[in-house]
């Protein structure tokens, strides 16, 4: 049986994020200042879409898959500015959207759940050794604890955050369900890099 869709606002971006993943923002909008008020103030997450057609900065068409945040700390350094530190949850497709007068898109969603994370298999060892050589680089701060290097969805979403390739490919990472697949994929993807 499928979960009831939910709404959520969007927060259109030109970045992919990943469940379980740390992103930081600065949040200076009017409309989005709104929007993270309440979600403090009601302990609620909003949605981040990587831009299809648009800018930040205006109005944005998202994709229609993206991946809900959670607010885990935040400051104002000054009033009419947020910096926050969120967390991706889970996985999301846009069912229907609409813009409120104020500009803030939302949007009625549904889970894109994945399977049971499964045991990272032996022969993407080298891809897990790979993650935890860029982990040591970019220090802890990049990749939030606890650290599962045995769990297939873990290590193929930690790995989509860092590797390096556009927006468009971590987009399509993002939208595969199976995190055996997705690790198939970042192989591939990394074959084409050496």
């Amino acid at each position: 049986m499928s979960e009831p869709l939910r709404e959520l606002p969007i927060f259109p971006l030109s970045t992919v994020l990943f469940p379980g993943g740390l992103l930081p923002l600065r949040i200076f909008e009017q409309r989005y200042l709104e929007m993270i008020k309440v979600c403090l103030r009601d302990n609620v997450e909003f949605g981040v879409c990587l831009i299809d057609r648009g800018t930040e900065v205006g109005s944005a068409l998202p994709f229609n898959v993206g991946c809900t945040a959670a607010v885990v700390s935040w400051d104002m350094p000054h009033l009419g500015m947020f910096q926050l530190m969120t967390q991706g949850r889970a996985a999301f497709r846009i069912v229907e959207q609409w813009t409120q007068p104020d500009g803030l898109l939302r949007a009625r969603v549904a889970s894109e759940p994945e399977p049971l994370p499964p045991t990272l298999p032996s022969e993407f060892q080298p891809l897990c050794g790979l993650l935890e050589t860029l982990m040591e680089r970019l220090g802890p701060e990049h990749f939030p604890t606890p650290h599962r290097l045995t769990d297939a969805s873990w290590v193929s979403y930690r790995l989509s955050e860092v590797v390096a390739v556009n927006n468009l490919e971590k987009q399509a990472l993002l939208e595969l369900r199976d995190p055996i697949v997705r690790l198939e994929r970042l192989q591939a993807l990394l074959a084409l890099e050496e």
